[in-house]
Formats: structure tokens, C-alpha cells, sequence
């Protein structure tokens, strides 16, 4: 509300004065407007994740093996799960990044000779990547390994895990 007193001009005098209380009510609707939508805007999409089971893998020659761990850098033999630093293997022959991304792209040059040329490649022959990763392996480990397989061309990249005790296959679910 506004009031003006002891003005001159008399009562017929226009006000000089902005009224600034429909903006103001304008201004709180479209603030409370605002706090009712912008929780449904972030909300994410409700998905049910599969309960700990695993399905059997087949495994084909073809396929790379890759085990991912942290470096034993305190000198115990055992994995340092503070370190940064990593170790691959490729079947049990350790490599580095530079090794695993030759490795990777000759395995498929190999397996592109050997089928006539890349227009005979299928599903069913296109080798995958197998990875085994230690539990205290930091992501930039793993991560860097992912990477480094798809830089050589491997499509399919797949995790092996040790389900929990107890959980059952895919087939008896």
C-alpha cells in the first residue's frame, strides 16, 4: 500500500511515484511457480536395477583377457589400493599402455586376415574384451584400460565379476 502525504499539487496532481506492489505480487507468484516445477524437472528417470545375479559368459578363444590392479608399491606383493599407479596384464603377461594398445590393434589386424577382409567381420566372430578388476583399483585404472581397447578398435567391453555367495545365474531366475 502507498500513501502520500503532504504533497503539493493538491489531490488532482498525477503521482510521480512508481507503484511497485503488482510487481512485487507478480514477482512472488512466479517464485513459488518456479519452486513447485523445478523439482519435477529434476527429476531422474525412476529405473530398477537387476538384482546381484550374473549371466555365464562364453568364452572364445578369440576374446582378450585383461586383469587390472593397483601397483604393489610398498614392495609386499600385494596391491597398494592408495597407489595411482597400475598394472595390466594381458592374459599373465604384464603391459603397459602403449603394449596393450599394439596388442589390441595386431589382434584385430590378425583376426581381419585371417577372416578375408573386414567386410566377412559378424558379431558372432568380432572378439571382446574380458576385464578383471580388483575391487581397490581406482576408475582412472580401469578407466584408461577401457579407453585404450576402444582407441584399438574393440567394440564389446564387458566387466568379469565374483558374484556375491548365495546369488544365482540368470537361468535359474
Amino acid at each position: 500500500m502507498s500513501m502520500s502525504v503532504g504533497e503539493s499539487g493538491g489531490e488532482d496532481a498525477p503521482m510521480s511515484e512508481i507503484n511497485t506492489t503488482p510487481l512485487v505480487d507478480i514477482m512472488l507468484v512466479l517464485l513459488i511457480i518456479f519452486l513447485i516445477t523445478v523439482p519435477v524437472v529434476l527429476e531422474t528417470v525412476n529405473l530398477k536395477l537387476p538384482d546381484v545375479a550374473f549371466e555365464v559368459t562364453t568364452t572364445k578363444p578369440e576374446n582378450v583377457l585383461l586383469s587390472v590392479r593397483s601397483a604393489d608399491t610398498d614392495g609386499d606383493g600385494e596391491p597398494n589400493p592408495e597407489s595411482t599407479a597400475c598394472e595390466v596384464y594381458w592374459g599373465q603377461t604384464p603391459v603397459d599402455s602403449k603394449v596393450l594398445l599394439e596388442r589390441g590393434q595386431k589382434k584385430l589386424e590378425d583376426l581381419i586376415a585371417d577372416i578375408g577382409g573386414v567386410e566377412n567381420i559378424t558379431e558372432e566372430n568380432f572378439p571382446e574384451v574380458h576385464i578383471r578388476g580388483d575391487v581397490n583399483t581406482p576408475y582412472q585404472c580401469i578407466g584408461g584400460v577401457i579407453y585404450t581397447m576402444q582407441f584399438a578398435g574393440f567394440q564389446k567391453i564387458g566387466f568379469i565379476s565374483e558374484p556375491a555367495p548365495g546369488s544365482g545365474t540368470m537361468g535359474r531366475l
